[in-house]
């Protein structure tokens, strides 16, 4: 099973509930902190700088300090915001800030942490580095870079999306002995959650048991997004790809001749089992009239890119969308979510998982927030933290691939959930392998992402 991850008011609740228990939490998580520190020291030195914060973070730190110095380490406890004086350390260990940390950190402290991220040492964060937020990984003024961070009880969702993945180097988990007393709600995106589910093809196979797909985009200018979703889908396996053109002056894709170039007005009237709407859709009146059809159809359906422009600035459009009964997947990045919530960007960014888990609610859909440790948000209320991909797919066309992606699972018969979950962790998943064969990360195309992801799923049937 796939592991969980924890918000602060979570992590709180466990706590409560694990009572007095012997050895104490604190203890724990210090002799569980101290034994990586010491793994970490291996032939490098025996000097330790532990800083120690107000609270119970710094209590663990405490506990660090006293255990590396049982075990003959030279240990500078620095329980105040002063910078220590100047020494060349092995190895600092931050216990100023924990997930309670709720404002900018200023001032003294501020001096501190930039004091710690001038070190050339290895730094080992206890909980999460000082300065990152738990819920949301956002920096709070300033945030300790560290090289590891050892998290107490489950994994931390700051620890994986927007900053925390650049602040908190190798991550190990210490459940300190604990078993939470409910089932967890959100969990990391990774194979072991659809391993069991996937659908290997039979011998006795044709291209109709694959489903049909159309994608509806392409404006005047903007072929380029719908003729990369329908090649996404294509070769992620769905039988047959119409591609509904609002400039339908295209006969043929020379790069993908299966697929089957129509006008956008027409596809619709195409024998289908899902729909992918928006890349290169543009915000026209035909445009619009186009997404009320879709919505307004019995068909599983991806909408993206422009279809979710139209939906935030249209009341009947959204309403039309929270009435759908079939499965619905909406894939905004940060500004088109802040744009469905009447937010600002910043907004969405402050709390991406409240974020996302609020369009789902308002939509009825399944959504993936786009970004550094992308947001699953299914109808059910579980969500998820996707941890594939790499800074190489931020360029031009990846939306369009990941929608394509998405169409061709729903329409090979694919819960939304599980397309939404399993596509987008394919999507990162294909350009983790092309930077790792030497493709990007700087310079990865979305054309060369769709071969990759036929690559990586093939491998995972």
């Amino acid at each position: 099973m796939s592991q969980p991850v924890y918000l602060t008011h979570d992590i709180r609740r466990i706590e409560q509930a694990a009572g007095n228990t012997s050895p104490p939490l604190m203890e724990r998580a210090g002799a569980a902190a101290a034994e990586l520190a010491a793994t970490l020291l291996s032939d490098k030195g025996k000097d330790v700088l532990v800083l120690a914060g107000p609270g119970n973070n710094g209590g663990d730190a405490k506990v660090v300090s006293r255990i590396l110095q049982e075990k003959f380490f030279r240990v500078t406890l620095a329980d105040t915001p002063s910078v220590p004086p100047q020494k060349n350390f092995n190895l600092v260990v931050d216990g100023l800030f924990g997930i309670g940390l709720a404002r900018p950190i200023e001032g003294a402290y501020a001096k501190l942490i930039d004091f710690v991220n001038a070190q050339s040492c290895p730094v080992l964060a206890l909980d999460i580095p000082s300065g990152l937020s738990s819920d949301t990984g956002q920096v709070l003024g300033r945030a300790v870079r560290a090289t590891h961070t050892i998290t107490f009880i489950g994994m931390k969702p700051g620890l994986l999306m927007l900053d925390g993945p650049d602040h908190c180097g190798e991550i190990v988990v210490a459940d300190l002995g604990i078993k939470p007393d409910s089932p967890p709600g959100s969990w990391i995106a990774e194979p072991g959650l659809f391993r069991n589910i996937l659908k290997p093809r039979p011998r006795n196979f044709h291209k109709g048991m694959a489903g049909s797909l159309a994608v509806i985009g392409g404006a005047p200018g903007m072929e380029g997004a719908a003729l990369l979703a329908g090649r996404a889908a294509l070769k992620l396996g769905a039988g047959r790809v119409y591609v509904g053109l609002l400039d339908a002056s295209l006969p043929v894709d020379p790069a993908a001749p299966e697929l089957m170039l129509r006008h956008a007005d027409d596809v619709l009237g195409e024998d289908l089992n899902a729909l992918v709407v928006g890349p290169g859709l543009g915000q026209s009146e035909r445009a619009e009239t186009l997404v009320g059809a879709a919505l307004a159809s019995e068909l599983p359906c991806v909408l993206d890119a422009d279809a979710l422009n139209l939906i935030a600035e249209s009341e009947d459009l959204r309403h039309a969308c929270a009435r759908r009964q079939v499965e619905t997947i909406v894939t905004p990045h940060p500004a088109e979510a802040a744009r469905l919530l009447a937010e600002n960007t910043a907004a969405v960014q402050a709390d991406r998982v409240k974020s996302a888990r609020m369009l789902a609610e308002n939509l009825n859909a399944h959504v993936v927030l786009k970004g550094n440790g992308s947001i699953l948000a299914a109808r059910d209320r579980h969500w998820f933290i996707n941890t594939s991909g790499n800074p190489g797919m931020a360029s031009a066309g990846m939306g369009d691939v990941l929608a394509g992606l998405l169409g061709a699972l729903l329409a090979q018969g694919y819960t939304g959930e599980t397309a939404l979950v399993l596509g987008t962790h394919l999507h990162g998943a294909a350009g983790d392998a092309l930077a790792s064969s030497g493709v990007g990360p700087v310079g990865m195309t979305a054309t060369e992402l769709i071969d990759a992801a036929r690559s990586t799923w093939n491998k995972w049937l």
